[in-house]
């Protein structure tokens, strides 16, 4: 267990070579793949969400974290059953139509892969058919998130939801929505599934959302 300990500080410090030394120790000694994942990582991910939360911490260090993840779970992907990292489902991220910010997007689409989920960036202004057309490809996936940071632009997370609402595979899927202007009412009023505040917030409720 002392190498795993090793691997929780080192992500929850963001120290991304010697995140890859530490898994590589971990290995070393015997501990089992996914529970360096499990106990190691996210779990530590879990701890830098909590800090976050708290005011402990800020957006750099839990990017930093998240980084420092990244870089734990490429030494440990080899050794790892397929289909370990993404243990909690596969997940859709844009931002959508008309809005090109994508700082937030980004951080959310890390945490997302820190909390296990197969992340499918689509990057910014991204259309309501390119939504739909990627989980037509994938049928795997059973999270999408939504993102819009300008209230130019909540018309097009709008529409983004209400087309994902009518489409056959809405049945196999969780929608969640966020950004600077979104609010609990507008994602409650829209039919999204979930809305939160930030992207640590964000990890925790998806993991939850596909269990239900």
């Amino acid at each position: 267990m002392e190498g795993i300990q090793e691997v929780y500080e080192m992500v929850v410090k963001g120290k991304t070579k010697a995140v890859e030394l530490a898994v590589q120790e971990a290995l070393s000694g015997g501990s089992a793949p996914a529970t360096i994942l499990n106990d190691g990582m996210i779990k530590a991910m879990d701890e830098v969400g909590a800090q976050f939360k708290t005011g402990e911490i800020f957006v750099p260090e839990m990017l930093m974290s998240a980084r420092a993840m990244k870089k734990g779970i490429e030494v440990l992907k080899p050794h790892l059953v397929t289909g370990a990292v993404g243990t909690a489902g596969k997940a859709v991220i844009g931002t959508v139509a008309g809005d090109l910010h994508d700082i937030g997007k980004n951080l959310v689409a890390m945490m997302l892969e820190s909390a296990g989920f197969e992340v499918i960036d689509l990057g910014v202004d991204v259309s309501r058919e390119k939504f739909a057309k990627t989980i037509e490809k994938n049928p795997d996936v059973n999270l999408v998130c939504c993102s819009a940071l300008l209230t130019t632009t909540l018309r097009a997370l709008r529409d983004t939801v209400a087309y994902l609402n009518r489409a056959s595979f809405r049945k196999n899927i969780k929608i969640m929505v966020g950004g600077a202007p979104v609010t609990q009412a507008l994602a409650d009023e829209i039919g999204a599934d979930a809305y939160t505040e930030d992207a640590a917030e964000c990890a925790r409720r998806a993991r939850e959302l596909v269990k239900e």
